[in-house]
C-alpha cells in the first residue's frame, strides 16, 4: 500500500514537470489549426496540478513549485526575446528610412532578423524540452533538481 502511494506521488511530481511540454504541444497545434492564441499553457498545466495536489505530498508541493518558477522564467524570457526583436525591427526600419535606404537593404536585415529568431526560438524550445524531461524524470526516481537560470518566485 505504501509502495503504491509512493508511486502515485512520483508519477504526480514527474506531470509537474512533463505538463508544461504537453502544453507548449497543444499550444501549436491550436495555433497551427488557425487560431491566434497565446496562453501561458506552460505555466498553466503544472499550477493546476501543484495546486490539486501539493497538500497530498511534499514531494509533489516541492516539485510542482520547481517547475513553475522554471516555466515563469521561460515565459518572461521569451518576452524579452520578442520585445528585443520588435525593437531592432524597428531600429532597421528607421535606419532604412532615415538613410533613405533601398528596400532590398530592409529585406535583408529583416529577413537576417528572422533567420536569427528562427534558430534562437528553436534553440530554447529543444533545450527546454531537454531541461523538463531530465527535470521529469529525476522527480519519477525521487531525486532532489533544481533548473538552471530559474527565478525563485514560488519559495
Amino acid at each position: 500500500m505504501i509502495k503504491k502511494h509512493k508511486q502515485q506521488m512520483r508519477i504526480w511530481a514527474m506531470l509537474c514537470h512533463i505538463s508544461a511540454l504537453l502544453a507548449w504541444v497543444l499550444l501549436f497545434v491550436v495555433v497551427f489549426l488557425g487560431i491566434p492564441l497565446y496562453l501561458p499553457l506552460n505555466i498553466l498545466a503544472p499550477l493546476i496540478i501543484w495546486r490539486c495536489k501539493k497538500s497530498q505530498y511534499p514531494w509533489i508541493d516541492f516539485q510542482g513549485k520547481e517547475s513553475l518558477n522554471f516555466q515563469i522564467s521561460v515565459t518572461l524570457y521569451i518576452l524579452i526575446a520578442i520585445i528585443i526583436s520588435l525593437l531592432l525591427v524597428l531600429a532597421s526600419c528607421g535606419i532604412a528610412v532615415t538613410t533613405h535606404g533601398e528596400i532590398n537593404e530592409v529585406n535583408t536585415v529583416l529577413d537576417g532578423l528572422l533567420f536569427v529568431w528562427m534558430w534562437l526560438i528553436v534553440i530554447l524550445m529543444l533545450l527546454q524540452a531537454f531541461i523538463v524531461t531530465f527535470a521529469a524524470i529525476k522527480a519519477y526516481k525521487g531525486q532532489h533538481y533544481r533548473y538552471p537560470l530559474t527565478m525563485r518566485v514560488l519559495r
